[in-house]
């Protein structure tokens, strides 16, 4: 998919430009709702570690674990809703669907908030419908989105662009509104925002459904099977409850998750020993990126647990002189992105085959390193309270964003470059699966960040930061050192090279 938002044919590039705005009416449907749902999920995960501190009492080591496995749970699901889309409801009433389980997770997560109805169980099951709504909706507009196109249309790099600025837009203003809505009005208020933004995606899509009608996977085509539709609900219900009871075992939770890892790698590496040649040579550089992806995906995590904490004890709250909430540092990521994108794409152009696939993760491991050390390099600055200036913040922020390109942005284009075409479903797959796990690992490694209970001078909490962000910087380095000495041999062989 994002292999088309980052193609270097020149031919491709130049009238993809040209026709960037210019796109077909469903796809500013499919851009508004994707917009939406990530605003909900994006406002929602900014201030949710904090929540869990505020409102369960949580230490912040064992609300870092939680989300970890809570993000886990949320990768993982992904593959059951590009399933029931492509194969059993349809992907347009899959997507409704999950956003209708969403809005009441962000509901049941508001309620939650309240001294009415305020308990850790329902705080757990709210989580538990997250989890299964973001997994019906997740995968489906983007499949609904390539089927627009017709093979080789000249606006479909284009139109996959401004999709991913869709993403970015949404999680820009939602973590800016969130956190200022949850300090003024509390976080019941906040947390119903995120519903809302799931509200506007229902109504908006139901309403303009005309535009998508004869667009779709083949169960879209046929009426709705009800027998099959309450199948679906119930089964969503049922694991909805089952990943809310996980959450709360979270033990179970990594069990499943290693089970279920373990097994997919070793049917890929099944798949592996039956090929030959180039093509089990490009299966096991995909396996390698994969890796590196993992690693990546570790450092993400850290943005809404231990560098949100970060924020929060050790970061004057304003931004060049504007006070800011500091669960709002958060929205500097898509900030950057949204920024850079167009500065890589020009990049990427120039560059063409120069600049292959191996060298962009190694390069993004390498900035994904700098983004901690420079965090480190500033606790020297930091002043007699050992509070640092936000601008450390913003660079460390920016270098990550650039990290998240190279690696997280062109996944899925390495997966098509580099899997064959029979396994393509399954490796996407596999590529989300590196999501959960890293996950997981990140509710670890952000726990080595958590200041013991009742810890609060910023002296003491600033030296565990530091010292933290100095050991992940540092392995993060010496990997992307690893990352940039293999990177030519892997370059030969995705350009059939011995």
């Amino acid at each position: 998919m994002l292999k088309k938002c980052f193609k270097t044919q020149n031919k491709r590039t130049n009238m993809s430009e040209l026709n960037v705005f210019k796109q077909p009416k469903p796809f500013y449907l499919i851009f508004s709702i994707e917009f939406w749902e990530r605003f909900g999920f994006y406002g929602m995960q900014a201030i949710l570690t904090v929540y869990l501190v505020d409102v369960l009492a949580m230490t912040e080591a064992e609300s870092f674990t939680l989300f970890g496995a809570f993000s886990a749970l949320v990768f993982g699901s992904i593959a059951i809703g590009g399933w029931v889309g492509d194969k059993v409801l349809g992907t347009k009433r899959t997507i409704v669907l999950g956003a209708i389980v969403l809005m009441v997770g962000y509901a049941l997560l508001g309620f939650s908030a309240s001294s009415e109805f305020n308990s850790k169980e329902l705080i757990f099951i709210a989580m538990g419908f997250i989890t299964m709504g973001n997994g019906l909706f997740k995968a489906n507009p983007s499949s609904l989105l390539a089927k627009v196109y017709e093979e080789n249309d000249p606006r479909l790099d284009g139109a996959f662009t401004m999709y991913y600025m869709a993403i970015n837009l949404g999680s820009f203003i939602s973590t800016l509104l969130t956190p200022w809505i949850s300090s003024k009005l509390g976080y019941g208020m906040a947390f119903g925002v995120s519903a809302i933004g799931l509200l506007i995606t229902i109504a908006n899509f139901v309403i303009s459904r005309r535009l998508v009608q004869n667009i779709g996977s083949e169960p879209d085509k046929k009426p709705v099977n009800v027998g099959k539709y309450l199948l679906i609900i119930l089964g969503t219900i049922v694991l909805s409850l089952v990943s809310a009871y996980l959450l709360q075992h979270v033990f179970y939770a990594h069990l499943i998750l290693a089970i279920v890892g373990v097994t997919i790698v070793a049917l890929y590496f099944k798949e592996v020993a039956k090929t030959t040649g180039l093509e089990r040579a490009k299966m096991l550089v995909a396996f390698v990126l994969m890796l590196q992806g993992i690693v990546f995906f570790v450092l993400y995590f850290q943005m809404p647990t231990s560098l949100n904490f970060f924020a929060i004890h050790n970061i004057h709250h304003n931004i060049f002189g504007i006070d800011v909430q500091p669960e709002q540092f958060q929205a500097l990521s898509p900030f950057w992105i949204m920024v850079s994108s167009p500065i890589l794409a020009m990049v990427y152009n120039k560059a063409g085959e120069k600049f292959s696939m191996p060298y962009k993760f190694a390069l993004g491991m390498v900035l994904c390193s700098c983004a901690f050390l420079v965090l480190t390099l500033g606790s020297h600055f930091a002043d007699s309270k050992g509070l640092l200036s936000s601008n450390w913040l913003v660079f460390s922020y920016l270098l990550q964003s650039l990290g998240e390109l190279l690696v997280s942005g062109l996944g899925l284009a390495m997966i098509a470059q580099l899997v064959p075409q029979r396994m393509m479903g399954f490796a996407m797959g596999m590529w989300f699966l590196t999501s959960a796990t890293a996950a997981v690992i990140a509710g670890w490694v952000a726990t080595l960040t958590a200041a013991p209970k009742g810890i609060t001078d910023p002296q003491q909490t600033l030296h565990l930061y530091s010292t933290v962000f100095q050991e992940i910087g540092i392995a993060t380095g010496v990997i992307a050192l690893i990352t940039l000495l293999i990177a030519p041999k892997l370059t030969r062989i995705i350009q059939g090279q011995n």
